[in-house]
Formats: structure tokens, sequence, C-alpha cells
């Protein structure tokens, strides 16, 4: 690693308070200027989608999620006006709940339950760690984020006798995501319990006329905010998405939305070696060779941060893993993520990073402020953030020196602005990379098809259950029974849910275990 190269690849934004350095990717001197026309292409591309080109045809859908943090820009007034109107709705709805003017059946609020899946939490997740402090938050943050019982159990066990004092915001731009829909009405059932009315306490986030929307006019909730068409979940995090947990939290949006409009603003200039976005994108080709050969390991020296590899998962991941390209070919793309934080990960995975397969390239995030407050010295004139900024530099001169890839993001402090523009950074990046290898960032069929996939296993569910229930006496094992039921239901997954059945507290279902497995039996009782 020669002093030279860090000069040449060593980028610096002074007036975002931010740096990216290269020089530890192995690309040869001409890599920057042979990629230079799918950069051009790339800012092209980029330039159209904001201008309001159709970024899925098979939807005939744009993609605004820029627009958010520069209502501007957006090419039609009404989307521009509804921007500003939302944003100030939020502001409104936040000074309301604060101040305490509006409240909840118990006084005034001092909890917030998010209730999301996907992009719907991750992103709203990642920012209230990042950014809150349960000395300073106005509303401490709850989540629900799966369709899991027990997890929703103890998400209300930490809210027992303050639900009175507890709002909910409930986000699905469909209104009908199961996982969403599941949690509102356990959150529901747990505020009846309590003899509480959850309306008093709800605010939807959704698109206009979903069936959460249509829910909560008719009950009577809180309020409604849009989701719009043009915002993917992935992308909403500058949306009423992010922006309104994040505000009743306490958070300065402004602030976020200020560094991610920055980070727009520098990642929109053509020349690669000033863009930060173009420069982590090539690195991403270079490193996967285009087509997704190595891993990304992302490690972040902060444990306010430790939330973002798993933010950038479904940001990156989602956007990128695609089996054809705009083309229609087959081409398998995608870039896997992982990571967590450093470091606690230096005695987890580090060790095979050094000596294992070289299946991957690190992103390291440095943040400089190791501190608000001054903190304490362990050793003469050393902090534990000097031991912190140590571990850091020493594992990527441990890793560069055994022939391992990294990026370094370098940041001032993990603050509303420096978040808003990692987020931006990463966005645009990941729509830059698309371009690289001519796939849509913007659609998700995989997804779709797990959606479809799962709904046909819950209507199998419901069908053996009606069958035992008609058939009540009679044991079945899970062949029987799927041939009973017909029509080409599988054995396998019968005999999954059966187990599944008889596990729950106090199944209607019994098993009657044999050997082999196949041979157990289950009757309903």
């Amino acid at each position: 690693m020669s002093w030279q190269r860090f000069q040449e690849h060593h980028y610096t934004f002074p007036n975002l308070d931010f740096a990216i350095d290269i020089s530890r990717m192995a690309f040869p001197d001409d890599f920057l200027a042979k990629m230079q026309p799918k950069a051009d292409k790339a800012v092209a591309d980029m330039k159209a989608l904001e201008a309001g080109a159709i970024a899925n045809p098979d939807e005939g859908r744009q993609v605004g999620h820029y627009w958010l943090r520069a209502p501007e820009l957006a090419p039609d007034a009404s989307i521009v006006d509804s921007i500003k109107e939302t944003l100030g709705t939020i502001g409104n709805i936040t000074a309301s709940i604060h101040n305490g003017e509006t409240q909840g059946v118990d006084g005034k609020f001092e909890n917030l339950l998010v209730i999301g899946i996907g992009g719907s939490a991750l992103g709203p997740q990642f920012v209230a760690q990042a950014l809150g402090h349960p000395e300073k938050d106005k509303l401490t943050p709850f989540f629900f984020d799966n369709t899991d019982p027990e997890g929703m159990d103890i998400v209300l066990a930490r809210l027992r006798g303050q639900l009175g004092k507890t709002l909910a915001v409930v986000i699905s731009k469909s209104g009908g995501t199961p996982e969403t829909r599941n949690g509102m009405l356990v959150a529901e059932a747990a505020w009846k319990s309590a003899g509480l009315d959850f309306a008093k306490h709800a605010i939807a986030v959704t698109g206009k006329d979903s069936k959460l929307d249509n829910y909560a006019k008719v009950n009577g909730w809180l309020h409604r905010l849009p989701m719009w068409d043009w915002v993917g979940g992935r992308t909403s995090e500058t949306g009423p998405v992010g922006i309104l947990p994040a505000a009743l939290q306490g958070i300065d949006t402004d602030q976020l939305l200020v560094g991610a409009k920055e980070m727009d603003a520098v990642t929109r200039v053509p020349d690669t070696k000033q863009n930060p976005a173009l420069l982590l994108a090539l690195m991403w080709y270079h490193a996967t060779n285009g087509n997704g050969e190595k891993d990304m390991v992302v490690l972040p020296y902060k444990d306010r941060l430790q939330l973002f590899s798993k933010y950038l998962q479904q940001l990156i991941m989602e956007s990128l893993g695609k089996e054809l390209d705009l083309d229609g070919k087959t081409v398998n793309q995608g870039i896997a993520v992982y990571g967590n934080k450093g470091s606690t990960d230096q005695h987890a995975y580090v060790q095979q990073l050094r000596e294992g397969t070289n299946n991957f390239f690190a992103t390291f995030i440095e943040v400089l402020q190791e501190a608000t407050t001054p903190p304490v010295e362990v050793e003469e004139g050393i902090t534990s953030g000097d031991y912190l900024q140590g571990f850091l530099l020493g594992t990527r001169q441990a890793l560069h020196d055994n022939g391992r890839e990294s990026v370094t993001l370098t940041i001032q402090s993990v603050s509303p602005r420096s978040v808003g523009q990692l987020i931006a950074l990463f966005e645009r990046a990941v729509g830059f990379y698309a371009s690289f290898v001519n796939i849509n960032a913007y659609h998700q069929p995989g997804v779709e098809a797990g959606k479809k996939a799962a709904a046909s296993i819950l209507e199998l569910n419901k069908a053996i259950q009606k069958h035992l229930a008609s058939n009540k006496g009679t044991a079945y094992t899970a062949e029987t029974l799927a041939a009973a039921i017909g029509q080409g239901t599988d054995p396998e997954t019968t005999y999954k849910l059966l187990c599944s059945l008889a596990a729950k507290p106090e199944p209607r279902i019994q098993s009657q275990p044999a050997t082999p497995f196949k041979d157990t039996k289950f009757i309903y009782s």
C-alpha cells in the first residue's frame, strides 16, 4: 500500500464532512477510464429517472424517492404539492403530540409503536437506533416488524400498563401486507383487552384508498398519511414512512433531509472522481466482476450504526438481486450483503475474512467523533474511542496485507445530517450499479413470488384444519391427509403444517408420534 495511491484515491468532500477511500481496492490504473462510458450512461439514466421517466415499464411506475428531499425537482406540480403538504402535516402532528394537544386516553403520549415490515420497518429502526437517545427522545420507540406472535408479546410486555400513553403508527402501502395487518390486529386486540380505544392511538401511513386507508377512515383513526406509488419501501426512509416516526421520536428530520439532499446534489456530478456514489458503485462492479462474484461485508465502527448493514441488505439485495436484465436475458444478478459492527466482530468473523475464502470486499464506516461528552481515559492520553479507531485501522490493514479489498467511508459524527447522507449515497450507488449491469433496481418480482407462495400455503393450512374438523376422531398421516384433500396437495408441506398446528398452545389438533416420522398421525380433538 503506497502513500501515493492513497493520495490518488482518497476523495474528500469538505462541504459534506465526508470522505471515501477506494485506494485499497485493487483495480488497475486504467479501470476508471475504461468504465467512463458506463459511468456516463448511469448518470444519464439517473437524470432521466429524476425527471420522471417510467422506471417500471411492467407497472407503468415512476421512481421518485429523490423528490422526497427536493420536492421542487418533481416533474408534476401535484407531486410537489403533495410532498410539501405531507411534510407540513407531519410537522403539525408532531408538534400537537409533543406539546400534549393530542393525547392518549391516559395522557400525553410517551411511547411509539411502529408496525411495519421490510422497508416500512428497517429504515425507521435503523434511524431510531442511530439517532435516538433515552434521555432525549420525546417518545420511546418500539417495533412490530414481523408476524411472530412471541415477538409481539415481548414488545407488548414492555408496554404493559402504558398503552393509554402509546401511539401506534401502522405502515403499509397496499394496506393488505399480511405481516403488518397481523401486527395491527394484535395491537388492536391488546388495546381492547386493556379497555382502550385503539383508534384514539393510531395513525396510518398507507396508499390512498388502500385497505388500511379505508379501515383507518371508517374507524376514526387520528390521522392518515400517504405512501405514493412512486416510492418503493426500501427507498422510503426520507418520506412519511421514515420521517413521521423519527420526528415523533424527537429526531431532527429537517437535518436528515438536508443531508440526503446535499448528498444527492454531489452524486449528480458527472465527473466520476467528484461523485462518491459513482466511485462506490464502480468499486462494487470491480470487486464483483459485474456479476456478484463477491459479497459485501459492511463494518461500521460505531454502535449507533449497528443496524446499517441490515438496512443495506434490503436496499441492495432487493434492488440488485434480479434473474432477468432489462432485455429479458437471464443474468441472475445480485450482491450479497452482511455485517454487523466493529470492533465486536473482530471476535466473530474477521478471522475468516483475513484467512478464509477471499469471496468478499469490506466496506468500513469510520466515525471521527468518538463521543459527545468527554470520554474517560483508559490509559494516559488514550480513550476507549482510540481503541475503537485502532481496531478499525488495524483490521483494515490486516485485511489489505492478505489481499483482501476494502472501501472506507468517513463521516465526522453520527448525526441526522450524516445519516441522511449515508442513506442517499447508497440509494444512488444502487441505481448506478443497476445501470452498469442493465437491470431494473426498482421492482421485486421475487418478493411477489414469495408472497403468492405463502398465500397458497395459508390456504392449505385452512384446508387441513377444515378437513380434520369435519372428520373429528379420524387420525391421518400427512400422506393420507394430503390424498384426502386432493388437488395435488404436497405431503411434505402438509406434514410441516400439521406439526406446527399440533404445537400451538391448547392445540385442537393432536399428534400421535411414530417411527418413522412419516407414520405420525394427527387427529382433531
